[in-house]
């Protein structure tokens, strides 16, 4: 799977042909982050020839649809664990993102991943998301913006003004 812009998070179930042995099988779903159905679709399938022996030639997506965010105006955090193939061997990981959705996160894992450890987005398999409460955050990184005190002062600001010469003999003044 290629990572390329914003993922989303879609839900995709799927299940084995009907047969004669089995007239009704069982149903799969899993939570797929991917850039459109096409790739959840088809991530779907790798999962799904991992876990239960089961390949698209032998069974059907009965649905695959986008899952929206429940509150995409609330900043969350959100823990993310994952395992993926490096150059030495298969790693498992966790690790903690803010963002305002879920999908947005997991975007930003896949990103962070590429740059530290250089893993490709098809050597990721994230296994587990979930919203973590602010008492159960752990990295460092996350926590230094549960304070409700923080402030982001603006320390070197240059006023523009239309009025004012942009050749004067004084400095400007910086520090309000």
């Amino acid at each position: 799977m290629k990572a390329k812009g914003d993922l989303k998070e879609y839900k995709v179930v799927g299940r084995r042909y009907p047969s004669k042995m089995v007239p009704s099988p069982p149903c799969f779903r899993m939570r797929i982050f991917a850039p459109d159905y096409v790739a959840a679709k088809s991530r779907f399938w790798y999962f799904m020839s991992k876990l239960k022996k089961l390949k698209k030639t032998n069974g059907e997506v009965v649905s695959c649809e986008e899952v929206p965010d429940a509150r995409p105006t609330k900043v969350k955090n959100i823990g993310i664990w994952l395992r993926y193939d490096s150059r030495s061997g298969t790693h498992n990981m966790y690790r903690e993102y803010r963002d305002l959705t879920v999908a947005g996160a997991v975007t930003q894992c896949y990103r962070d991943m590429g740059a530290r450890h250089r893993a490709r987005a098809s050597s990721i398999q994230i296994m587990k998301v979930e919203v973590v409460p602010v008492d159960k955050c752990r990295r460092p990184h996350v926590k230094q913006f549960h304070n409700s005190k923080i402030r982001f002062p603006l320390p070197h600001r240059v006023l523009k003004s239309h009025f004012k010469s942009d050749f004067v003999a004084k400095r400007p003044n910086t520090f309000f």
